[in-house]
């Protein structure tokens, strides 16, 4: 019997010291890697760098925000798609990790080899006109001059498969109208165009636009948000008049597949932490962003709902890149 206790006796103790070699280490214990694969000074750098800033103090370890550009973003997307799923290798996603894979060929799956972390901000496109040429003041009284005009409205993008551009497309087939594309290389010369009344409509930024919507130069009709924006409460979205309808540049956190869905959450709340600062909200209206602060679930569903989007969008228009 005694024999017999020494033996369980030891049997636990190994089984205790085989347990504290085993444990993992409190995560996280190390820098963390944000990679944003865009060139520095645009809005998911900026984002980026925001909240990296107000992590580190909750995280207690840095986290280092790394421009890997190139590719239309695929590369730096690519970097994290295939990086150990520890947590310790992130990605900024914006629009371009839902638009692309309708447009090119991608070496990963936007949604399945990434597992969501937060979405942190979005911003919707605002719909305008120029009251000169289009003196209209609803969605409803642009609509009904697209219906009797059979040879098409023309609508300004900054460029073919951009998120103005698609935006232009799907409300093109949910409304039943002809629009006619108009590309450009960049919102500049497209908002120019529209000013001096060369092209009909322009989907453009909120921040961009709101200074010629005050003066009245042009007029706002509606945005492409899923819901009205607080900047802008009184501009009714596309999507009470055509439901279905959501047109975003969004903020994203994404991991690699497969992370542990604890060290998720440590990430997500961690965020969510660092969104509640009073600063955050003051910072990210500043850039035409609204906080979502969504949970890692909630995350990926978002990003699988653009993605199935944006694919029927591209492939029922025709869409090819150049």
């Amino acid at each position: 019997m005694r024999r017999q206790f020494i033996r369980t006796a030891a049997g636990l103790a190994l089984g205790a010291v085989s347990g504290v070699s085993i444990a993992q280490p409190k995560f996280p214990d190390r820098p963390i890697k944000l990679i944003v694969p865009l060139a520095p000074g645009g809005g998911g750098d900026i984002v980026a760098r925001f909240v990296a800033a107000k992590l580190q103090p909750i995280l207690g370890q840095p986290v280092v925000v790394e421009n890997r550009a190139g590719g239309a973003t695929v590369i730096g997307t690519d970097f994290v798609a295939k990086a150990q799923p520890n947590g310790y290798t992130l990605v900024m996603a914006t629009s371009s990790h839902v638009i692309n894979g309708g447009l090119i060929k991608l070496p990963f799956d936007a949604v399945k080899d990434f597992s969501g972390v937060c979405l942190v901000a979005t911003t919707p496109l605002v719909l305008t006109v120029n009251p000169k040429k289009f003196p209209v003041r609803t969605l409803e009284e642009l609509i009904a001059i697209g219906k009797s005009h059979p040879q098409g409205l023309t609508y300004a993008s900054s460029g073919l498969g951009s998120l103005p551009h698609l935006s232009g497309e799907l409300l093109s087939r949910k409304a039943g109208i002809t629009m006619v594309h108009i590309p450009y290389k960049g919102s500049g010369p497209a908002e120019s165009d529209l000013l001096a009344g060369q092209v009909d409509m322009y989907f453009g930024s909120p921040s961009s636009l709101g200074p010629h919507v005050k003066s009245g130069s042009l007029r706002m009709l509606a945005s492409t948000g899923f819901k009205r924006s607080s900047t802008f409460p009184d501009i009714p979205t596309v999507g009470e008049t055509y439901s279905g309808i959501g047109a975003e540049t969004f903020y994203a956190i994404l991991a690699p597949a497969n992370t542990p869905v604890e060290i998720l959450d440590r990430l997500n709340a961690a965020i969510l932490q660092a969104l509640s600062a009073a600063d955050a909200k003051e910072r990210l209206e500043s850039l035409g962003a609204e906080i979502v602060a969504s949970s890692p679930a909630e995350t990926i569903k978002y990003i699988d709902f653009q993605v199935r989007q944006w694919e029927k969008v591209i492939k029922d228009a025709g869409i090819k890149a150049n």
